[in-house]
């Protein structure tokens, strides 16, 4: 996303599921300048997500990934390796209607449709908000779960 001419806000997010619990929304956003090497987020800045990820609901963590080069790279299969806590499944090569995490992008980008947005300041504060709001919304998160198909019932209480 972007919001204005020399930045970017890049956005990460997955959606924690844990038998017994409510589905959880976890996301970062990473502003990067158009200058920068790598736009969006490098393999570090995943690693660090999913450590912090990780910390959240403790335990084990089983991550369904889409085809982006990030999540794919031999640094990633690397920092993957290492943690022993973490598997990793990976979607066919373009398969958004497998991915959960599709619809977030989607509620996200609808409902900043409208909006104007003065700078990357106001913009990321924005988009911050409206994952924020997701979060506080079970029902939406169990929604976005279900989109692909997803059997969840041993998860829920």
């Amino acid at each position: 996303m972007t919001g204005g001419h020399d930045t970017r806000v890049s956005l990460a997010a997955l959606i924690a599921v844990r038998p017994g619990c409510r589905p959880r929304l976890i996301y970062r956003t990473h502003r990067g300048r158009r200058g920068d090497k790598r736009k969006g987020f490098t393999e570090t800045d995943y690693a660090r997500f999913l450590d912090g990820a990780h910390q959240q609901p403790g335990g084990p963590v089983v991550l369904v990934w889409d085809g982006l080069n990030t999540h794919t790279s031999r640094a990633m299969r690397e920092l993957i390796a290492a943690r022993a806590w973490l598997t990793v499944f990976q979607l066919p090569a373009y398969a958004p209607e497998l991915n959960p995490v599709e619809p977030v992008w989607s509620n996200l980008k609808r409902s900043l449709a409208n909006l104007t947005k003065h700078n990357i300041d106001q913009l990321t504060a924005l988009v911050r908000t409206r994952l924020r709001r997701m979060q506080y919304r079970p029902g939406l998160l169990d929604g976005f779960l279900a989109k692909p198909g997803l059997d969840l019932s041993n998860f829920h209480n």
